[in-house]
């Protein structure tokens, strides 16, 4: 006699017959003294070449799942949800028991349409999973997995996810990074006079490298308004389309790295930022070139301000004074000893 299962017929039918078919219910192996579990798994796809091994299995007969005409199986909604929801540099795997891996084919910036993942997963039967928004990822890395909850779904239910991916489109998406011309004034009387060692090249040059930014040239300057301008300007002559300024940023009075970038023409975005470490964190625009002014705390902490704001630089946004107002939630560092960043709260 035929049941039914979230709108589904379950009817029993011989093996040979089945192909084609969702199995309603896990079907045991046992290789006596060796292994004993499940050989095929409730949701499974009956395909021609299970045949002899369900008929090993001494299965002359399975209870299966008839889809009806507006349902889908787990599988066939995986292949639906993916590509409906991934932008540009993703691609998908083949579901596995239902679950579709969302893996990105670049190094670059995640970048999660909120708005649409909640309005997704809100529908019910669905669920999508992803890292942070702004989250550095490398090619080949999985940055969300999606499946529905029960086997069969509706095909309704699918076609209004669709709707709210193009609405919301993308819902997912990885901006690669820019190989971009990188200069940098380090400010500091101290340094400029070489009563202490510059460590530019170690802790800052050597971030912008790892992310395959070439390093054009560093200009070391005393705490001078007109040297810093001199400086930021000669870089910009030099066709550099990043420049990093260290040093010189605190309330003191001879700090002056934020008069020499005013000087040097610069647009002032915003000073200070809700980041420890990095309070004193400066970004300014001369014409289109970003001027990052980075506080003392990128020679000490092994994640500052620097490491949340280079990324989504060089994955080409136009950073805002509003932009930097919101990393105040998930702002505060926690020191770890062993530091795993990105791979914990900081930024997130």
């Amino acid at each position: 006699m035929d049941n039914e299962v979230n709108g589904n017929q379950m009817k029993k039918i011989k093996v040979e017959n089945a192909v084609g078919t969702v199995l309603a219910h896990d079907i045991t192996r046992i290789v006596p003294g060796k292994f004993k579990g499940v050989g095929f798994k409730k949701g499974h796809v009956v395909t021609e070449e299970d045949v002899p091994g369900l008929l090993k299995l001494g299965k002359s007969s399975l209870y299966v799942l008839e889809l009806s005409p507006d349902q889908l199986h787990e599988d066939q909604a995986a292949l639906r949800i993916a590509p409906a929801i991934s932008g540009d540099n993703l691609k998908w795997t083949d579901p596995v028991e239902g679950k579709s891996n969302i893996v990105s084919i670049k190094d670059g910036l995640l970048k999660v349409n909120t708005a649409g993942l909640l309005r997704i997963n809100k529908l019910g039967n669905i669920i999508i999973s992803t890292l942070r928004t702004n989250f550095p990822v490398k090619k080949g890395q999985t940055i969300a997995a999606t499946r529905i909850i029960p086997l069969t779904i509706s095909r309704r239910k699918i076609e209004k996810l669709e709707n709210l991916s193009e609405r919301f489109k993308p819902i997912l998406q990885v901006r690669p990074y820019r190989r971009m011309r990188v200069g940098g004034v380090v400010t500091g009387s101290e340094i400029y006079k070489g009563l202490i060692n510059d460590e530019f090249d170690r802790y800052v040059a050597q971030k912008f490298i790892d992310y395959g930014c070439e390093y054009v040239r560093k200009i070391v300057v005393p705490d001078n308004a007109d040297a810093i301008s001199r400086a930021i300007l000669e870089l910009k002559e030099l066709g550099c389309e990043l420049i990093l300024a260290t040093g010189g940023l605190s309330v003191d009075p001879d700090d002056v790295t934020r008069k020499g970038i005013r000087k040097a023409g610069a647009r002032l975005i915003s000073y200070g930022s809700p980041i420890l470490p990095g309070a004193m964190f400066l970004y300014a625009l001369l014409n289109e070139i970003p001027i990052l002014g980075l506080p003392a705390c990128v020679y000490y902490y092994k994640a500052t301000v620097y490491d949340l704001i280079l990324p989504r630089v060089l994955a080409g946004e136009r950073i805002t004074k509003n932009d930097i107002a919101k990393m105040g939630h998930g702002g505060l560092c926690l020191n770890c000893e062993n530091c795993r960043y990105p791979v914990c709260p900081f930024g997130k």
